[in-house]
């Protein structure tokens, strides 16, 4: 029997926008600008872009961000109705995302416990805010991803497992390279799931999301188990 194994990203599929993108937008310095462009751009890796994107932001500014985006979030229609259905179901669900703890963990507050969240790490014990890596690339992965989706999905899965990533952006690429189904909330993860002939599906809510789900479970019988 496998098992149904779902990794879900966090900004831009859980919360509606990128909520690194909202905190440089409000609080940082123009340079992060170009620090982003280069991460798009593939010229630096993910954790190099995001770790200086932090270092332009002081320490001393660490509640007034929380405090920003606990105001200012959107999470995804349907998706508390998600996690609670998912948790009846028993399936076997972790929030994998290039996000930081500091902000990820107070959104997810009694929605997602903290176990289930694999997320980047901070420090504020300096001037300015220094990100840490507790999920970086194992020797599989060399594209100094930060928070190694790759990696965790490696870890915490098994041969035969179906494997299905739930995510926007070029952080879920390489995890979605590893599904067996991709399901998409934004035009460029679906268009690169196009483009590399990968399994997936577009989605705009986490209703879709069940109603994919209660599809797969049509065909197995069970949920959290697909047939051999």
């Amino acid at each position: 029997m496998k098992k149904l194994k779902i990794y879900c990203d966090f900004d831009g599929t859980i919360t509606t926008t990128d909520n690194i993108i909202s905190l440089m937008k409000q609080f940082a310095p123009s340079e992060w600008i170009s620090i982003k462009d280069d991460i798009l751009a593939q010229k630096i890796s993910i954790k190099e872009g995001v770790g200086e994107m932090f270092r332009l932001l002081p320490s001393s500014s660490r509640e007034k961000l929380i405090e920003y985006l606990l105001d200012t979030h959107q999470l995804r229609p349907g998706f508390i109705d998600f996690i609670e259905w998912s948790n009846q179901n028993n399936i076997d669900l972790k929030i994998v995302s290039g996000g930081i703890d500091f902000f990820v963990e107070p959104i997810l507050e009694g929605i997602v416990p903290n176990e289930k969240i694999f997320c980047n790490s901070s420090d504020f014990s300096g001037d300015t805010i220094r990100i840490t890596w507790p999920y970086s690339c194992d020797e599989h992965c060399s594209n100094e991803c930060g928070c190694c989706k790759t990696s965790i999905i490696r870890n915490d899965s098994e041969k035969g497992d179906y494997i299905i990533v739930i995510g926007d952006s070029i952080t879920d690429l390489e995890g979605a390279k590893m599904a067996d189904l991709v399901l998409a909330c934004d035009d460029f993860l679906a268009d690169q799931c196009e483009e590399l002939g990968l399994n997936y599906l577009s989605f705009e809510t986490f209703g879709e999301v069940i109603s994919i789900l209660k599809e797969i479970n049509r065909e197995a019988g069970i949920y959290g188990k697909l047939p051999c």
